[in-house]
């Protein structure tokens, strides 16, 4: 399912990696903004940080949701 392209060759993948970094510093504190608590809150932080494609990718979603316990 990462393999899936969503806009001009990026992958769910792809934006998983580009987001990665900057969610876990915000999860583990080491950011201004507050740790992300509800599924609501992170596909709205997904949707206006991954480059390029502001539309909610349920995939990435669900596997931050899923790796940070977000219900």
């Amino acid at each position: 399912m990462e393999n899936r392209v969503i806009w001009e060759g990026w992958t769910v993948q792809n934006f998983i990696d580009e987001l990665s970094p900057t969610l876990e510093m915000i999860q583990c504190g080491n950011s201004w903004h507050k740790p992300i608590t509800d599924k609501k809150e992170l596909q709205e932080w997904c949707k206006d940080n991954q480059p390029y494609y502001k539309k909610v990718i349920p995939e990435v979603v669900k596997y931050f949701s899923k790796k940070y316990n977000i219900k």
